[in-house]
Formats: C-alpha cells, structure tokens, sequence
C-alpha cells in the first residue's frame, strides 16, 4: 500500500488510466453531511482532487468557488481542460504539504482519502501532521475541514485533535456503497461504513 504515498504512483495511474474515479463515496453519499457545513457561497477547497467527479457534482448543485489541488501534473492538466467552461472550478498542482496559497483563504477544505494516502506513505506521521498544518493555515477562523476515511477514530483522531489546531472534532458515519461502485484504499478495510471527520476552527460549531 506505500505506493499510495508516493507521486511516481500517481503519475503514472492517471497516465495509463484517465477515467475518472472516485474513492469511497460520491456526492450522493457525502451530501447529507456536507450540506450542514457548505454553503454554495463558500470558498471550497479539494486537496488529492484525482480525477474525481465530486467537484463536478457539486458544483451542479450550485457550489461554484472551488480550488482543486492534487500533486499529479498529469491529471490536474486533464482536468484543467475537462472543466474548462465552469467558471470558479479550478485546478492547480500543489503539494498539500506546502500549498502555494495565502492563509485564512477558505472556508472549508474537503479531503476524500487524501489523508489516508498520506498515512498509506513513508514518513506518513510527519508527511500527515505537514498536511493538517497547511489546512488548518489555508482555513478561515472559522473554517472546516471535512475528511472522508476508512480510518476508524481511534486512528484518526490523534492526528486531528492535536492542541496547536484547537479544532472541535465531529464523527459522522456513511454507509458504504455497493462493491465495485468504489474503491477502498485498504485490503483489510472490513468496517460497512465510511467516516466522515468534521474539524472545526473556532470555538463555535455551525448550527450548535
């Protein structure tokens, strides 16, 4: 699984295989959720986009500010030209451990299973916690940073709940999809849900 870590992997799937892909849940899965902490008028954030669809779905239900980072040239000019007609729907190559991007930009950063191929790496502590510190720099004071995982709590949550963040930290579960919809990043991931980590800056949850 370390190969999830490394950008040579990554160049070269998106080279051989350009169609689009989405790891564990689409739109319709995640709305729920998302829908309690997104408006249409913020600023969004995707880090390890892929070529995933979940940015195209969203902007159709009218989320249209969204900056899509991913450390493969390879595919953000693939999709740099895909969606090239939707205004506010950009692509940039980044590396999210150390985004090109001034602080307090966004109100809300979507992560689905970056972090876990961050973890799948080598140095993958160091290389996650350079991450979560670039996210929670990009975020607004109040921002929100959503993580979609196959990581159960008790091995997220030491990274998410780290004191220099000062993030609130809510769990949120999603039914898997159907096998073969989408794809898991871990062989031994036998849990028939989803988490969705909700990481909020600030003292004060949205709607709470």
């Amino acid at each position: 699984m370390a190969q999830y870590g490394k950008l040579e992997y990554w160049e070269e799937r998106y080279t051989r295989d350009p169609e689009p892909f989405d790891w564990y849940q689409r739109w319709a899965g995640l709305k729920d959720t998302f829908v309690q902490f997104i408006q249409p008028s913020h600023n969004i954030m995707l880090v390890g986009c892929g070529n995933s669809r979940l940015s195209e779905e969203m902007y159709e239900e009218g989320y249209h500010n969204i900056t899509n980072i991913d450390i493969s040239q390879t595919v953000i000019k693939a999709m740099q030209e895909k969606y090239r007609d939707k205004p506010g729907m950009t692509y940039k190559q980044m590396d999210s451990r150390a985004m090109e991007l001034p602080d307090g930009t966004f109100n809300v950063v979507i992560d689905k299973a970056q972090l876990d191929a961050i973890l799948c790496g080598e140095g993958s502590t160091h290389n996650a916690q350079k991450m979560l510190t670039e996210v929670s720099r990009v975020l607004n004071p109040n921002g929100v940073y959503i993580a979609v995982s196959h990581g159960q709590p008790s091995y997220r949550l030491t990274y998410l709940q780290r004191p220099e963040f000062g993030w609130t930290v809510k769990t949120f579960t999603v039914q898997k999809p159907m096998m073969g919809m989408t794809a898991s990043l871990s062989a031994d991931d036998k849990d028939s849900v989803h988490y969705i980590y909700v990481c909020i800056k600030g003292e004060v949850a949205p709607g709470s």
